[in-house]
C-alpha cells in the first residue's frame, strides 16, 4: 500500500447496487475535495456466516465485485480483508484505529445500516464521532429508494433467485454479472448446430432459476460486446446431469474461446428449461429462443 492517503467506502458492497453507487460517488468525492485515493473495503466472505452460522448466497464472486467496482467506478483500490473471528471480535474502536493506521486513512463513508466490531456495536453514530476526534472527514450515507422500495443486496438475491432479471438490473444499476474462464463441454451444442461457451458460476454465488436467458458477452480482448443466449441448468433432453452448466451460443460468431475469460452479463429470463419430445424439437426451440433474444436487444 502507497502512503498516500485514502478515503474509504465501508461495507460488503455484494452486487455493487445503486445503494453501493452512492457510497462509492462520495467517496470519489471526498478523495478529490483533499487530492487524496478513493478505495473501497471489504469482506473477503460475508460477515452473517461466522457471527449467525448461516449460509449467505452472494450475488457475486469476489472477482467479480472487484471488476465491477473498478470497470463501473473507476476505483482501482479494492480492499479485501479477511474475516475471521479475530476479526468478528474485535472491538469497533480499534476496528476503526486500525483501519486508519493501515491505510492511512484521511475520510470514511459508510451507509445508514453500516455496523462493524463485536457484536456489531460500531454502528454510523459512533463512526461520526470516533472520526472527529481522529481528525478526518466522515459521510454517513442515507436509504437509497427505488420506487418506494430500499435498495438492499437481500432483495437482489431474492430477485435473482426467482430469475426477475430485469427488476434485480434495475436495483443494481447494471446488467447481473457471471465471469469465467472458458471450460470445455460435451459439445452437445456443437453437435447440433449451436455450438456454445461453457462457464461456471463460483460456488456460494445464487444461481439463477434453470432456464434460458437473453446475455451479451464481452469476451477477453475485444473491446465490441456481443449478443448470446444463454442456458442454464442440466440439459434435460439429452440425458439429465447432475453437474449445473452454463452454456452460451453466441450469435453470428465463429471462434475457439477455450481458456479466455469471459464476462456473460444477464438481461431477461426467456422460459423455464424444460425437456423436449427429442433433438429435433430442442433445436426448434433454441432457434426461436436465439429469435426472441434478437428481438429483445432489438427493442
Amino acid at each position: 500500500m502507497t502512503d498516500k492517503k485514502r478515503v474509504v467506502a465501508l461495507g460488503f458492497f455484494d452486487g455493487i447496487h445503486i445503494g453501493h453507487a452512492a457510497l462509492i460517488s462520495k467517496a470519489k468525492e471526498i478523495a478529490a475535495k483533499q487530492g487524496a485515493i478513493p478505495a473501497v473495503l471489504t469482506f473477503d466472505r460475508h460477515p452473517d456466516e461466522l457471527i449467525k452460522g448461516v449460509n449467505v448466497p452472494l450475488i457475486n464472486s469476489p472477482f467479480d465485485r472487484r471488476d465491477i467496482i473498478r470497470r463501473m467506478f473507476g476505483v482501482r483500490e479494492v480492499i479485501f480483508i479477511h474475516f475471521d473471528e479475530k476479526m468478528m471480535k474485535m472491538p469497533w474502536e480499534e476496528f476503526i484505529d486500525r483501519l486508519v493506521e493501515d491505510f492511512s486513512v484521511a475520510g470514511l463513508v459508510a451507509g445508514y445500516d453500516f455496523r462493524f466490531g463485536y457484536k456489531g456495536e460500531g454502528n454510523g453514530e459512533r463512526l461520526l464521532e470516533k472520526s472527529r476526534k481522529l481528525g478526518i472527514e466522515c459521510e454517513i450515507v442515507p436509504r437509497v429508494e427505488l420506487d418506494g422500495v430500499t435498495v438492499s443486496s437481500t432483495l437482489i438475491r431474492g430477485l435473482l433467485a426467482e430469475g426477475k432479471i430485469e427488476q434485480a438490473n434495475r436495483f443494481l444499476g447494471h446488467p447481473h454479472v457471471l465471469t469465467d474462464t472458458v471450460c470445455h463441454g460435451h459439445k452437445f451444442g456443437t453437435s447440433m448446430g449451436f455450438p456454445t461457451i461453457n462457464m461456471r458460476f463460483t460456488e456460494g454465488v445464487v444461481v439463477p432459476p434453470f432456464g434460458v436467458y437473453a446475455t451479451k458477452v464481452h469476451i477477453q480482448g475485444e473491446k465490441r460486446t456481443r449478443t448470446a443466449v444463454t442456458n442454464i441448468g442440466v440439459r434435460p433432453t439429452l440425458g439429465e446431469s447432475l453437474d449445473v452448466s452454463t452454456e452460451s451460443f453466441i450469435l453470428d460468431y465463429s471462434g475457439d474461446l477455450y481458456g479466455k475469460q469471459v464476462r456473460l452479463e444477464f438481461y431477461k429470463m426467456l422460459r423455464a428449461e424444460k425437456k423436449f419430445g427429442g433433438i429435433d424439437d430442442l433445436k426448434a426451440q433454441i432457434s426461436r429462443d436465439i429469435a426472441a433474444t434478437r428481438e429483445y436487444f432489438r427493442k
